[in-house]
């Protein structure tokens, strides 16, 4: 059931779903929380249909919040909010609510979603594409407990997980994140088959890619051991080897879907590792509302490393070009991956490895 108002209010809003749960007779709210979904008309069909999938795992109450852009200084003057009330069939296992801002009123999009948040349940704010640097002091991410963004869809990903870090409160997340979930699992299970220590670790992966860039800092961080970065073709995150005194351990994915585990000393075997939809990693996201301290310590681990990276460059004294005034250095140079890339860094510029530890299977 649909129901379309226009040049409304948030409290008729709040009367149409009161009116669309007794037309279909399921006056009773069921929803476990209040999903609302920050973004622009062009990807609205796709982060709602990811959102109506997800809720059959979590029913819940989607606020679809798109702020129309003002073409006309007129345009700018008339505020206005749309909303489309869907229940029933037509929401999933909960309810939706698009509503579209119009003029001044866009600027205070926080003033038409508190009214319609469900009391006493959490919210999750999430940004498919356009997500604020700072989310949690956003207007609309001061709202929720959680809050979760894509630095997949940002133009410039690995300046995109710097300001993630500089900005990290407890209860933000990423989808970059979300998709090394099962690889997480297989390495850490990988680990627990053998009793040995890892010496060092390549992640290879799709230039610019945030995913591979938080495994290997989340290796990093948990092993304590030099991490290399080497590029692929893709799709996505490619291959993990670790080379281990008891022999090289690898899980290849080459073709996005199946992978293979190698472990020396037993036969391969083949995992099921395919790329997931937007649907199942919001579903992810969803079974979980308390901080996600493991993608904090990796993300900060990352960007610490990047900033001792960009400090020992400063200190170096200049090349010789550069000191004549040759106008070498007049080109603002560009920030540094988090961890050696193969293909740009020789290997005599990694970092001295640390004392190496037990790998530990978190």
């Amino acid at each position: 059931m649909k129901i379309d108002l226009t040049d409304t209010t948030a409290s008729k809003v709040n009367k149409a779903l009161v009116q669309g749960r007794r037309a279909i007779g399921t006056p009773a709210v069921g929803m476990v929380l209040t999903l609302v979904i920050v973004t622009d008309e062009e990807n609205a069909y796709d982060a709602l249909k990811a959102a109506n999938d997800a809720s059959r795992e979590h029913p819940s109450r989607t606020l679809l919040v798109i702020r129309r852009v003002s073409r006309t200084p007129r345009d700018r003057t008339q505020s206005r909010l749309d909303a489309e009330v869907r229940v029933g069939a037509d929401a999933g296992t909960g309810e939706t609510v698009i509503l579209r801002l119009y003029g001044d009123v866009a600027d205070h999009a926080q003033s038409v979603v508190l009214p319609l948040l469900l009391p006493d349940a959490p919210v999750v704010v999430w940004w498919p594409v356009n997500a604020p640097l700072d989310p949690a002091n956003d207007p609309l991410g001061a709202l929720a407990q959680r809050r979760v963004t894509d630095t997949y869809a940002a133009e410039q990903p690995v300046r995109e997980l710097s300001a993630r870090a500089d900005t990290y409160t407890p209860g933000d997340t990423d989808l970059s994140w979300t998709r090394i979930t099962p690889w997480r699992s297989m390495l850490a299970a990988a680990l627990d088959q053998v009793v040995c220590e890892v010496k060092g670790v390549e992640v290879e992966g799709e230039e610019f890619n945030p995913s591979c860039e938080l495994l290997a800092m989340w290796l990093a961080d948990r092993l304590d051991v030099p991490v290399r970065r080497s590029l692929s073709p893709g799709p996505g995150l490619t291959a993990v080897r670790m080379d281990t005194d008891c022999g090289p351990i690898a899980l290849d994915r080459a073709d996005g879907s199946l992978a293979t585990l190698s472990i020396q000393g037993q036969p391969d075997r083949a995992v099921a590792l395919k790329r997931r939809e937007t649907a199942e990693l919001i579903a992810e996201e969803l079974r979980r509302l308390d901080p996600d301290d493991t993608y904090a310590s990796a993300l900060r681990y990352g960007v610490d490393r990047l900033n001792a990276s960009a400090s020992a460059a400063a200190a170096e004294p200049p090349a010789k070009g550069e000191a004549e005034g040759d106008g070498a250095g007049d080109e603002p140079e560009a920030v540094p991956a988090p961890l050696e890339t193969a293909a740009k860094a020789p290997a005599k510029d990694a970092a001295a490895p640390a004392p190496v530890k037990k790998a530990a299977a978190k």
